[in-house]
């Protein structure tokens, strides 16, 4: 199924181009908000119009969204999380869909407690209320959270929330901690009133997680057979993201330009969080965006086991390659 859909739609997608810029639709993950910036940035800077590429920029509705988009072809490139592009692989064995550039080399998953609540570090989570939607992809990583830090979850009280309602019940009081994304959580708990010395950010990666977060992904039949598009389109978003982490105050206007509703200074801090804690780390200071490290990443695959049962043996190299990433040096941060 997944290679018959692949084949046609990367054909529509490439038909129109070849004599001028070649259209490449993109899939985002979510809405058009900070992090996002990057990619309007390569647009708006001429980055993918340097690679010959007119990039198509659509919204998503969470981290698995883009993956079946990409894997049937009607995008031929998305950013999603990896997490959940290796449990769709094992799961769907054969889709034609891998990760070629790993942007968030820390995830955003976090556990957001409150000072005043008593949770500042994930051993004050004993004993307490911790407010968590089903479907959270942080949620789904806190079963090796609390195996990395040792904790007892028998003394932790989990009460299941909606997304709508998870922040403002933290903010009531009515939970003591919360699962999210960092810089969401966060800031709407800031847009809630809540005193920012008050709001704990515990970001999992700085607390045993060895997970990767979320990656360009390709249609890999598309790969394969435009290997050259898809490095200049590597090269033109490590190009947009150094220029938002430049100047994150114009990434945010190139965000409000394609989402009119969106507060340009809370869009800015959104992405600043997202840079600082999940873009620039040590290991991409020092090597570049895009890459992995092996062992951290096989690692990885340990811990999603520890909460999701693999049906196949797992298989590192199914799931990113870094074939596709430039060697020029363009990945390097600025």
């Amino acid at each position: 199924m997944f290679k018959t859909f692949a084949c046609a739609a990367i054909g529509v997608a490439l038909a129109t181009g070849v004599s001028a810029q070649t259209k490449v639709p993109f899939a985002l993950d979510w809405n058009f908000e900070g992090p996002s910036a990057a990619y309007f940035a390569a647009v708006d800077n001429g980055h993918f119009a340097t690679e010959g590429l007119e990039v198509e920029i659509s919204a998503g509705s969470g981290s698995l969204d883009a993956i079946p988009k990409v894997a049937t072809g009607a995008f031929p490139m998305g950013f999603a999380d990896i997490n959940s592009l290796i449990k769709f692989l094992d799961q769907n064995p054969g889709a034609p869909v891998t990760a070629v550039m790993m942007i968030y080399d820390k995830p955003p998953f976090a556990v957001v407690g409150r000072a005043s609540q008593g949770v500042s570090e994930p051993g004050d989570l004993e004993g307490k209320i911790l407010g968590a939607p089903p479907p959270d992809g942080a949620w789904a990583q806190f079963p090796a959270f609390a195996s990395a830090n040792g904790l007892d979850t028998s003394k932790i009280t989990v009460e299941p929330v909606g997304f709508p309602t998870r922040e403002p019940m933290l903010a009531e009081g009515k939970v003591d901690a919360i699962t999210g994304f960092s810089f969401s959580s966060y800031l709407n708990l800031v847009r809630l009133g809540v005193p920012e010395d008050d709001i704990k950010v515990i970001l999992m990666a700085d607390y045993g997680l060895e997970l990767y977060g979320n990656a360009i992904i390709a249609n890999t039949e598309f790969a394969a057979e435009n290997p050259e598009l898809v490095t200049g389109f590597l090269r033109a978003v490590a190009a947009g993201w150094n220029d938002v982490i430049a100047d994150p105050a114009a990434g945010a206007q190139a965000v409000v330009a394609r989402n009119p509703a969106a507060d340009a200074a809370l869009e800015q801090r959104r992405l600043e969080l997202a840079i600082d804690a999940n873009v620039v780390t040590d290991y991409t200071k020092a090597n570049g965006l895009g890459g992995i490290d092996a062992a951290r990443f096989e690692a990885s695959i340990g811990q999603i086991a520890e909460n999701y049962e693999f049906q196949t043996t797992p298989d590192t190299a199914l799931y990113f390659t870094d074939a596709y990433l430039p060697t020029d040096g363009s990945l390097a941060l600025k």
